[in-house]
């Protein structure tokens, strides 16, 4: 079995359809290898994958490599993703099966309070980040590169509560389909989408924000 590091913090119907979204990229990841498998909640909201057949470490290690695994046990040193469930002024509290703090000198994201790194670089609540396990933990190089490269692009939205599909929906919806490059998957519920060159950001968030009950952040350039 591996639990895979990202959230379901949905309910009824919402649940429902993200779970089958879920396993339905489940089925991507692993269909061509001879697998069956299974995909449960916990109660914590990390989904469980359940894999049996010839394949199944093979397939399991897809599942790890492509969503991260919670696990119960840390090493120092060593990189892991945890879901970012809150911050205050002391820094960013991560949950990866337990409660991950990662204090403020060891963001490494540059000057500014946690909750003003938050904003700037757009990280919506429960979004994945990887972390380094030590005393005490910090916010992993690749993590870092990937939000300061955000910085650098041409701008993105980011929302939580809500899939790749029902993101894009709502951007055709509002009538902006030609005004963003793509909807990245940052988590199960969460997503980024990436604004093309003459698109502005901020506009984009009141324009598709009413359509949306969700947490939406921007990352201007």
């Amino acid at each position: 079995m591996v639990v895979l590091a990202t959230k379901c913090y949905v309910d009824g119907e919402a649940r429902e359809r993200t779970l089958d979204s879920l396993s339905s990229m489940i089925a991507d990841d692993i269909g061509d290898l001879d697998v069956e498998s299974d995909v449960g909640l916990r109660d914590d909201g990390f989904p469980s994958v359940t894999v049996e057949g010839p394949d199944a470490t093979a397939a399991r290690n897809l599942l790890r490599s492509r969503w991260g695994e919670i696990t119960p046990h840390f090493e120092d040193g060593k990189t892991y993703v945890g879901t970012l469930e809150g911050w205050d002024d002391d820094g960013f509290v991560l949950d990866a099966g337990r409660e991950i703090r990662i204090p403020r000198d060891e963001l490494g994201l540059g000057q500014g309070t946690p909750e003003q790194i938050r904003t700037r670089f757009g990280l919506v609540q429960h979004a994945p980040l990887h972390f380094v396990y030590g005393d005490p933990p910090s916010l992993a190089p690749e993590t870092q590169d990937t939000l300061y490269e955000w910085t650098r692009g041409d701008g993105r939205l980011n929302v939580n509560s809500a899939t790749r599909a029902e993101v894009r929906a709502t951007v055709n919806r509002a009538g902006h389909a030609e005004d963003i490059v793509t909807v990245e998957r940052l988590g199960l519920l969460e997503q980024s989408i990436v604004c093309k060159p003459n698109t502005d950001p901020p506009g984009l968030l009141a324009s598709v924000g009413d359509y949306l009950r969700a947490e939406l952040l921007c990352v201007v350039p």
